[in-house]
């Protein structure tokens, strides 16, 4: 996204930043307690703004985000060390990533409460082609046995900061993403299904895909 004027996660759409319709799905939903939020360097205030003009109120924390993900997570994660109990469910979710619903909350929810974790995943559609020198294909992978890990993911408070503590001497390919980061550690994942529409919006195309979901979600709505 070649977005000059702002981070992407404030471009709008009907006047909208996405933040806020990522807020909003954690906002609405009952048993999210607080939400905090690691934020690019300098929006501290605009994002403040923001919330008090999208009436956000479970927003505890705004937080200052790091040199990369990893980082950002961390300032969230050691905010939170200083009054979470290890049984604390904690939920990873990106801010650009606004197309999800209740029920996949919900479902991660459960399924850190069942099996002590969650990633939401969809089936990989494609035939997967390893590739070691990007021109010529080494093998193929059966699509089958490929999923795509999405947001989103979901632990116990122990064992997320324990995980990410143990990242920050890791490669930042590696924890660029608590699923990876967690397979690395040898942590099996319970998957929950979601929709292939949990996009995350990162390119241009991506913005233009989620205008169309909303626009049909709002037209839904408004036919019944």
């Amino acid at each position: 996204m070649k977005s000059k004027t702002r981070p992407k996660q404030f471009l709008e759409l009907h006047g909208k930043p996405i933040i806020i319709f990522t807020l909003e799905l954690f906002e609405r939903h009952p048993e999210i307690d607080q939400i905090i939020v690691p934020c690019v360097a300098g929006w501290e205030s605009y994002l403040e703004d923001l919330l008090i003009r999208w009436h956000i109120t479970k927003v505890k924390k705004i937080v200052t985000g790091g040199k990369d993900t990893q980082e950002s997570k961390m300032n969230a994660l050691n905010y939170i060390a200083t009054y979470a109990k290890d049984d604390d469910i904690i939920m990873l979710h990106d801010a650009v990533r606004p197309v999800i619903d209740a029920e996949l909350i919900s479902a991660n929810l459960e399924s850190v409460r069942k099996y002590g974790n969650a990633v939401s995943a969809v089936p990989f559609t494609e035939t997967g082609i390893v590739s070691k020198d990007r021109e010529t294909t080494t093998e193929t992978i059966v699509r089958n046995t490929l999923f795509i890990a999405k947001a989103p993911q979901s632990f116990y408070f122990k064992d997320v900061y324990a995980a990410h503590k143990a990242g920050e001497t890791m490669d930042p390919k590696i924890t660029i993403d608590t699923c990876s980061l967690m397979t690395t550690l040898g942590i099996a994942l319970h998957m929950v299904p979601c929709s292939s529409s949990n996009i995350k919006i990162t390119t241009p195309e991506d913005f233009f895909i989620f205008r169309a979901l909303n626009d049909m979600r709002e037209s839904e709505e408004i036919m019944g």
